[in-house]
């Protein structure tokens, strides 16, 4: 991406959080979601680019917009050859639940690279075990989770005690947790939102110190682009509980199903651009906030190149406000 598309995509984040901000706490999380979707699919149509998604709602038959393979941009309907051919991996609004019943760390979310820099992972579950930057020459998915967290306070100069755990609140973890418990590391159970738990465990200040278990595999490509420029690592491996999905993984072009996969091979395009923004209250970033002239966002963009991390707080003015000082900061 020699164009510099970071704004653009600034903007198709906080649209679509915006839009389902508005059904933030109405208990409906499949409206949210609907919203989200809507308004992110017409803002990525003004982007100058010849776009493909990879990472979305589904396949084509599952989701009226946003489905994989589907061309977005404004070079689709123009002669493409003029535009920067992207690949686009989304979660208009990652932690539908979290919207639905306003509850902290529900985002939109986007990550794009050149064609063939993300990986089209199958809608399967994948365990992850994501680290920041001290941490990441570290540890092994595979090595027991005491090993892991005693490993991760040396590299971080601090007791087992004093780490953050991040988890699912799932049954299948019920045994991962007991570990970590066990090892003397405190756990942050969330409900939904594993991304924000896998972009926590890289920013430093952020209080999470890991993320660990078995979540779903789109995201963890969309992790997998945040950890390429937060210089942190995700460890992941597919989970094949089925004949089906591995069929499915095969005709994709997985050919080894017990790969370890890390941040590079997830996302490996040599530029990555990654945009985020609050639609609840988050660690890193607060939700929309809504007034008489407009709204308020605050959004989290980042790069490979420029290799750059930014914290954006952006006010929309409704059109027809003309009193700019009556805004409140």
């Amino acid at each position: 991406m020699k164009l510099d598309l970071s704004l653009a995509f600034l903007d198709v984040v906080e649209k679509a959080a915006i839009a389902c901000a508005h059904t933030m706490g109405k208990g409906d999380r499949h409206h949210s979601d609907h919203v989200a979707v809507e308004a992110m699919r017409a803002r990525l149509d003004r982007v100058p680019i010849d776009g493909r998604i990879v990472i979305g709602e589904g396949e084509r038959d599952q989701a009226p917009m946003l489905y994989i393979g589907e061309k977005v941009g404004s070079g689709t309907a123009n002669d493409a050859k003029q535009f920067p051919q992207i690949d686009i991996a989304v979660d208009p609004l990652e932690g539908t639940n979290l919207c639905a019943t306003g509850a902290p760390n529900a985002i939109a979310v986007l990550a794009a690279a050149e064609r063939g820099g993300l990986l089209h992972a199958p809608d399967i579950y994948m365990e992850k075990l994501v680290v920041g930057p001290r941490s990441k020459h570290a540890v092994d998915i595979d090595a027991p989770v005491k090993h892991n967290l005693n490993v991760i306070a040396k590299c971080l100069d601090r007791a087992v005690e004093d780490l953050v755990i991040v988890v699912l609140d799932r049954p299948r973890h019920e045994t991962l947790i007991k570990e970590i418990r066990d090892a003397g590391s405190r756990i942050r159970l969330i409900g939904d939102g594993d991304l924000s738990a896998a972009i926590s465990a890289a920013l430093v200040g952020s209080g999470v110190h890991a993320a660990m278990g078995t979540g779903g595999a789109p995201e963890g490509v969309l992790a997998a682009a945040a950890m390429r420029c937060l210089n942190g690592e995700i460890f992941g491996r597919l989970v094949f509980d089925t004949p089906e999905k591995e069929e499915r993984a095969k005709k994709m072009g997985i050919t080894d199903l017990k790969k370890v996969y890390r941040a590079s091979d997830l996302a490996s395009g040599e530029n990555i651009v990654f945009a985020a923004t609050g639609v609840t209250d988050g660690t890193f970033m607060k939700g929309v906030r809504f007034f008489g002239e407009g709204s308020r966002t605050s959004s989290l963009i980042m790069q490979t190149h420029p290799h750059r991390v930014q914290f954006i707080d952006t006010i929309h003015v409704h059109e027809g406000s003309s009193n700019l000082l009556r805004l409140r900061f």
